[in-house]
């Protein structure tokens, strides 16, 4: 499975807490996806680093490489599926009619 943490993400920062006094720090969605992509970002290059030492010779593990380069892969598969969700969400709000 994926690294990418979406725990962060917390649904109480984006629906108004009507009667709680108590302060919750707030993290936006931008600053959220920010940090997911930069994750994202790690993984491939710790994946490319992984394919560049096994085609090199210099791997000692060959399963912690694949398991690196698929992390990777999966983290992007998702990746993309956010983004592709998130465009349909936008295509969708334009059609909506006011």
């Amino acid at each position: 499975m994926a690294d990418i943490k979406l725990d962060n993400l917390n649904i109480g920062n984006i629906t108004p807490n009507i009667g709680n006094t108590q302060k919750v720090p707030t993290k936006n969605f931008m600053d959220t996806m920010k940090e997911v992509i930069d994750e994202v970002n790690t993984q491939q290059k710790t994946s490319e680093q992984a394919l560049s030492d096994v085609a090199t010779g210099q791997v000692k593990d060959l399963h912690q490489a694949a398991i690196a380069i698929g992390k990777a892969e999966t983290s992007m598969k998702v990746m993309l599926e956010v983004r592709n969700k998130a465009i349909n969400a936008y295509k969708e709000i334009l059609r909506t009619q006011i």
